[in-house]
């Protein structure tokens, strides 16, 4: 094998190479375990946001459980309510009590002076009053060229 000799460096590489070739072993061990490394951490990085997604999803899924539990207990209470303020459920209560419906000739009104009724709402539409540019105030007959005009003449004066 012909080596140049005018380059002692590379002489010098290419001998320590072949005097020792678990150097380039090393090398190459070092290389594969370095990239054993990189995967591992990879794969260790992958592994810790999975399991934190698949932990935040149960989380989700319990939430989401104890919603449905809180609406169902919400929905038996308003059942319960309607059963308790029910028409028949409150005459039985009432009557248990010693309250008995009253006879027409038990009733007696009171008149309050100075209370008045409240009148109905009447919600048919009313005939509103025609309106003519006689009965609208003139700022709002007023066109915006008259406007100017007005204010053009007005400055003129005061000049």
């Amino acid at each position: 094998m012909n080596i140049p000799t005018h380059l002692p460096n590379v002489n010098h590489l290419i001998h320590a190479y072949r005097v020792a070739p678990w150097r380039v072993q090393r090398q190459w061990i070092g290389n594969v375990l370095l990239a054993v490394v990189v995967l591992a951490m990879v794969a260790a990085l992958y592994l810790n946001i999975t399991s934190q997604t698949a932990v935040s999803g149960r989380e989700i899924q319990d939430l989401n459980n104890a919603i449905m539990i809180s609406q169902q207990t919400s929905s038996d209470l308003h059942t319960q309510l309607a059963s308790l303020t029910s028409a028949t459920a409150m005459e039985t209560r009432a009557l248990a009590l010693g309250f008995r419906p009253i006879e027409s000739g038990e009733v007696e009104y009171l008149v309050v002076p100075g209370y008045v009724t409240q009148q109905p709402v009447n919600l048919a539409s009313e005939s509103l009053p025609q309106l003519s540019a006689l009965t609208i105030p003139p700022e709002f007959n007023q066109s915006l060229l008259d406007w100017m005009d007005e204010r053009l003449i007005t400055s003129r004066g005061l000049q």
